[in-house]
């Protein structure tokens, strides 16, 4: 204990005497009629000593002189009562033990009195606090004020928090909760003042600059369409961390966090049969192809979770790998984790890693994925698409995997650009290998991910950061999003639920409409659409949709056990067949002059894929744009 504690917890104890004894004192005053009697005072003070005693010994009992009496709150209040009366109770029991007279009436009295004097000593330092810090606060006049939504206990420490410490800069003004029994109620001095249908008019009544949300439990329904509420206000929006979180200690109030695109889908969580993916995983050789991409690498982080015998990070690009690398070294995983610096197309090199590792498990997510750049270069996402996807699977084949999982995408669904027509193909290639392997191979087909690596979402924020405007392709374009943390979840629960040769199709929830996301992530950032930041129509990509599909009318979608997974119904059988027209398409390949085999090579994947059509917009689309256009143009 340094001098300053020393010094402090001296003086605490001389206090808490002296009041101890004069509330015995004031008790004597009291009971005979406010005047000081002679000969009773007599008893009090040959048993004074032992009172104090008995009451400073509780009080380090009760650890009196280790607490920050600045911050009391109610648990403090109640242990000092209870102090004050169990040394009471002592002291009557130490009275009659000696037989000495002190009357019940002084007793009981002076144990009240304690209490008000010793509990109204320790209360002053926190009123002392606090007005100390409102006079301080009030000269920061910059300080943005708050509505904070949810009357709970985390929002009552936030606020706590807010008023005692400057340097958050925030002035809590108003609370919303949709609890009636809270209106009109106080939340540490900040008033309850309706539900969320009252959140727009007070946010301007108040000049509210910021909203922060506290509520721990809510559906995801539910937050959805609170966000949406907050949004249309034009102020900035953030969440609060669960008050178990800011117990627990894995945050501070210093990560309240701004409101991610991810909170404003409206899906339900994942959930995961945890025992079951334990089960094929655990002790097993995995390996991840593209296991430094965005869908690759967090797969990689799940996995390790299920303790795998081995786990084989294939990656082509070997900055992503590195990093990777060392995000494992810095959390201390303990796991067998190889990384091999590989290309999918090297048959040599796939056929000598699968020799030299047996791996049990396969999870392929390798692929070239950004459609506009493969409509510019086919070849190349013929060759690694549809060609590293067969070296791997006929490996796959040829060393026993048991299980063979590949990542697709909607766009294989009624394809309409190059990207999508190869990950169709590579679903036919998983599909008739199923039926001639022992193998367990299977696709999972879902939309875009938050987040990954050159989407939409990193790429609108880059643009307000550079002020505008942000490039939407068409004001009804529609697309699937899902974040990557639930995608590679919900991919790690696919194989539990496989029999060999389904193309899984993940729920994506409702599409989003691309430029009320923009709109959204505008306002997201506290700024106004087509005000502050522009949004401009570019037009539509080479092979780019309108409405993306997750499955075509011919496949269709089975529900499985988990209503977050469904089945497409397998349209192609037969290997040796597919394999003949993708040896036909090689030789094409193969050839030097690609410019001019490249309408050569489309044309093949045309018959290949009868469902691919090479539209920028399928007919119906095109009359929607037109229908579009006339309406601006009027």
């Amino acid at each position: 204990m340094n001098n300053l504690k020393r010094m402090k917890v001296i003086i605490f104890i001389i206090t808490d005497m002296m009041l101890v004894n004069f509330s015995y004192v004031v008790s004597y005053y009291l009971r005979f009629n406010f005047s000081f009697p002679g000969r009773e005072l007599e008893v009090y003070k040959r048993n004074a000593l032992i009172i104090t005693l008995v009451y400073i010994a509780t009080f380090f009992l009760f650890k009196f002189y280790k607490s920050l009496w600045n911050y009391a709150g109610m648990d403090e209040f109640m242990l000092t009562i209870v102090a004050c009366i169990l040394a009471s109770i002592e002291c009557s029991l130490i009275f009659l033990k000696l037989n000495s007279i002190l009357p019940l009436s002084i007793r009981i009295m002076a144990a009240g009195i304690s209490i008000i004097f010793i509990l109204g000593f320790r209360m002053s330092f926190r009123i002392a606090r606090r007005y100390h810090t409102f006079f301080k606060r009030r000269k920061y006049r910059n300080a943005k004020n708050v509505m904070i939504i949810g009357a709970g206990q985390a929002a009552t420490m936030v606020i706590k928090e807010m008023q005692r410490c400057k340097a958050l800069n925030y002035k809590p003004r108003v609370m919303i909760d949709d609890d009636r029994n809270k209106h009109g109620t106080y939340v540490a001095g900040v008033k309850v003042m309706g539900n969320r249908t009252r959140i727009i008019p007070l946010a301007i009544r108040y000049k509210i600059d910021e909203i922060l949300i506290a509520i721990s439990s809510i559906d995801e329904k539910n937050k959805k369409a609170l966000f949406d509420i907050c949004i249309e206000t034009g102020c900035k929006v953030k969440l609060i961390p669960g008050i178990y979180e800011i117990i627990d200690g894995k945050i501070t109030l210093n990560n309240i966090r701004d409101v991610n695109i991810e909170d404003l889908l409206e899906r339900e969580p994942v959930k995961l049969n945890m025992e079951f993916i334990n089960d094929y995983i655990r002790s097993k050789i995995v390996i991840v192809t593209g296991g430094g991409g965005s869908i690759g690498s967090e797969l990689c982080r799940q996995i390790v979770k299920y303790n795998p015998k081995q786990l084989i990070i294939l990656e082509n690009y070997e900055n992503s790998a590195y990093d990777l690398q060392q995000e494992f070294r810095r959390k201390g995983i303990k796991i067998d984790i190889r990384f091999i610096i590989a290309s999918i197309r090297d048959k040599k090199r796939i056929n000598y890693i699968f020799n030299e590792y047996r791996p049990e498990i396969v999870f392929h997510t390798a692929a070239h994925k950004h459609a506009p750049l493969m409509e510019e270069n086919p070849v190349e996402a013929i060759k690694n698409n549809i060609f590293g996807t067969l070296n791997l699977a006929e490996c796959a084949d040829k060393y026993g995997v048991e299980k063979f999982v590949m990542i697709s995408t909607d766009k294989a669904a009624n394809p309409t650009n190059i990207m999508g027509a190869t990950k169709k193909v590579c679903e036919m290639i998983v599909q008739s290998m199923s039926y001639k392997s022992r193998t367990k191979f299977l696709a999972v087909r879902f939309g875009n991910l938050l987040g990954s690596n050159g989407s939409i979402v990193p790429l609108f924020l880059k643009q307000i950061r550079e002020g505008g405007p942000i490039a939407v392709a068409h004001r009804d374009v529609y697309k699937f999003f899902m974040s990557i943390p639930e995608a590679a979840q919900l991919v790690l629960q696919t194989p539990t639920l496989a029999k060999g040769g389904e193309v899984f199709a993940l729920d994506m929830g409702e599409p989003v409409n691309i430029y009320d996301l923009a709109c959204k992530i505008i306002k997201l950032s506290g700024m106004e659409p087509n005000k502050d930041i522009a949004i401009e129509f570019v037009g539509l990509q080479p092979g780019e949709k309108l409405y993306e599909e997750l499955s075509t009318s011919e496949e269709g979608l089975r529900k499985t056990s988990n209503k977050q997974i469904f089945i497409c119904k397998p349209t192609f059988y037969i290997f040796e067949l597919l394999k003949k027209q993708l040896d036909e398409i090689q030789k094409v390949v193969e050839k030097e002059n690609e410019e001019d085999n490249k309408e050569v090579i489309i044309k093949m994947l045309e018959e290949l894929v009868p469902t691919y059509k090479r539209y920028n917009m399928r007919e119906e689309e095109k009359v929607l744009e037109i229908q579009y256009n006339n309406i601006l143009a009027k």
